[in-house]
């Protein structure tokens, strides 16, 4: 990186920094782009040179983040599920304490600006989606492996990101519920790898199954018939 674009990054971080320090203390609608300016010492104009919106200050990473499950998927091992390699990134997120977990502390304040503010709660869902689209495209570049014989093919591949992120964000929003009911960082991060680990190598494990497997186990949905018994299913 040369200097001009080290200073860049220098000026874009300053500015994400001072934006942060004002939300957490006084909370995301209440501060304004100018007093976030004022605060990093630049012009307002500046601010938006590098922050197009108000809410790119408070996801300053989004970018990054709305790829990083997509990346995982591209660069996973050959044959490897892309399951796992989301489940073990999130399991070895949760063991290194990752910051961005939100396990450290002050976390807790960060998302008591999120859900105060419906500009937030808006873009956290927009990030979401744009993450989701971008695994459903890295899916359909490198698809897993399907099992032998399969002749029912596998998943598309916006339904299979729909389940791997459904899955991601529901472990990340539990992981959030339990660090604001109070619960200790040791304790979530142990309650929550356990429950990670049990769902993605559901979710694997179903999709790497053989016809046969399928077979043996049939599935059925609420009040439709059981084959199996001549029955319903309540």
């Amino acid at each position: 990186m040369g200097l001009r674009e080290t200073k860049k990054q220098r000026t874009r971080t300053a500015i994400a920094d001072a934006a942060l320090g004002l939300f957490l203390e006084h909370g995301f609608d209440q501060v304004t782009v100018a007093e976030v300016a004022r605060h990093a010492g630049v012009s307002t104009n500046t601010v938006f040179n590098y922050f197009p919106a108000k809410e790119d200050l408070f996801f300053d990473r989004q970018a990054e983040v709305e790829d990083h499950l997509a990346a995982l998927v591209r660069d996973r091992a050959p044959a490897a599920c892309p399951v796992e390699a989301v489940r073990d990134d999130l399991l070895a997120a949760l063991r290194r304490d990752e910051p961005a977990l939100g396990l450290h502390p002050g976390a807790l304040r960060f998302w008591q600006v999120i859900e105060e503010s419906p500009a937030l709660r808006a873009r956290e869902r927009e990030i979401g989606e744009n993450a989701e689209a971008r695994l459903a495209t890295a899916l359909a570049e490198r698809p897993p492996a399907a099992p032998p014989s399969d002749h029912a093919g596998l998943p598309m591949p916006a339904l299979l990101a729909g389940a791997v992120l459904g899955t991601h964000r529901a472990t990340l929003r539990e992981l959030r519920r339990l660090v604001m009911a109070g619960q200790p960082p040791r304790r979530v991060r142990d309650t929550i790898a356990s429950a990670a680990t049990q769902a993605f190598d559901q979710l694997c494990h179903g999709l790497h199954a053989s016809p046969d497997d399928r077979a043996s186990h049939p599935r059925h949905l609420p009040g439709q018939p059981d084959r199996t018994t001549g029955g319903r299913r309540a």
